[in-house]
């Protein structure tokens, strides 16, 4: 009994040494203000050397690299995190278009400019991993190397809008669709509160395309009780921090222009991504199983829109915030990547 009271104890003290550690890391990342595009960024980064950008998701913040920011500046480069616009202590444009894919663009281009280099290694997690396409298609110039989660490139369809077919093939309730009226999703995520909305997003391992029946917010109806070993109560009260200060309305702002990005897209219909490209996801990632992205992906698709796509990853049991569930792991796969440029 003796023996294995020392044994947690000794786990206990070395989980909090770890937890330390990191928080005496965390607090050396810096964070500042940048004009870009008309708005004012919030910015955090740390390191030197060669840039790697990193474009968070929903609903997130710089904050979902925080493990990367620390793996990547420890290894000789420049790690930089945004939030992007509508999101954290970057500012929030009310208007619906000002989401469109040519103004997110447009912030990147000038954050990049203003960290004074030509190119950056871009590293993208769900709605990053969108823009970080557009970022690849209209200004490739800018982008040596990209790592993808979870995302990977939307083929357009001339045929039908964006919103319109992912209705066709999941109704009214598929939650992009549910989405897209202004104002009521935020209403009813109003009602449960910003931190169930967070937990309840966050936690998801729903393999299936999430469908949101009206009534109240469920985006995963089968939410522990406890938060998984990856999110811990500081990490969560962060993230609660913020959105309760901002609201979901920018985030969702992004999926409102869905069908006037295809719309703006049109020129670029059937031409090829041609930065190197590794493309990492989960095999529980309701992206990867929905949308019929796993034909896709692995039927030659991908390939072919993206010839220079060198590796396809899968990784067992791991869910769509595979960056911060499998973190250490996606630190490699970014590095060994990166390094060989």
């Amino acid at each position: 009994m003796c023996e294995h009271l020392l044994v947690s104890l000794s786990c206990y003290i070395w989980v909090r040494t770890q937890r330390i550690v990191e928080f005496n890391e965390m607090e050396q990342i810096k964070h500042r203000t940048v004009e870009v595009n008309g708005i004012k960024m919030h910015v955090a980064e740390k390191g030197e050397g060669p840039v790697v950008l990193f474009l968070h998701g929903f609903p997130e913040l710089w904050y979902s690299w925080r493990h990367q920011i620390l793996s990547l500046s420890s290894l000789g480069y420049r790690a930089v995190a945004p939030d992007l616009r509508g999101y954290g202590d970057t500012e929030a444009p009310p208007s619906i278009s000002s989401y469109n894919c040519f103004h997110i663009v447009g912030d990147l281009v000038a954050l990049i400019d203003s960290l004074g280099v030509q190119q950056v290694f871009l590293v993208a997690h769900d709605w990053g991993a969108i823009i970080g396409w557009y970022l690849c298609m209209f200004r490739p110039d800018k982008v040596k190397a990209y790592v993808c989660l979870s995302v990977p490139l939307l083929r357009r369809d001339p045929n039908i809008r964006t919103v319109d077919g992912m209705r066709a093939l999941y109704g009214d309730d598929y939650y992009v669709c549910r989405f897209q009226k202004p104002g009521e999703m935020e209403a009813q995520m109003a009602e449960v509160g910003t931190e169930y909305v967070l937990e309840n997003i966050l936690t998801t391992r729903n393999p299936g395309p999430p469908i949101l029946p009206k009534g109240r917010f469920q985006f995963n109806p089968e939410m522990p009780n406890t938060l998984p070993s990856w999110l811990t109560e500081e990490d969560l009260a962060y993230y609660v921090s913020k959105f309760e200060k901002t609201g979901f309305t920018g985030p969702l702002n992004y999926y409102r222009n869905f069908n006037l990005n295809w719309e703006l897209t049109a020129p670029w219909t059937g031409g090829q991504i041609k930065v190197p490209v590794k493309y990492i996801t989960g095999e529980l990632d309701m992206v990867y199983n929905s949308l019929n992205l796993k034909e896709y992906i692995h039927g030659g698709g991908f390939k072919q829109d993206v010839p220079n796509l060198e590796q396809v990853i899968v990784q067992k049991g791991v869910a769509h915030f595979n960056n911060q569930e499998a973190a250490e792991e996606i630190d490699n796969y970014i590095y060994d990547f990166i390094n060989k440029f």
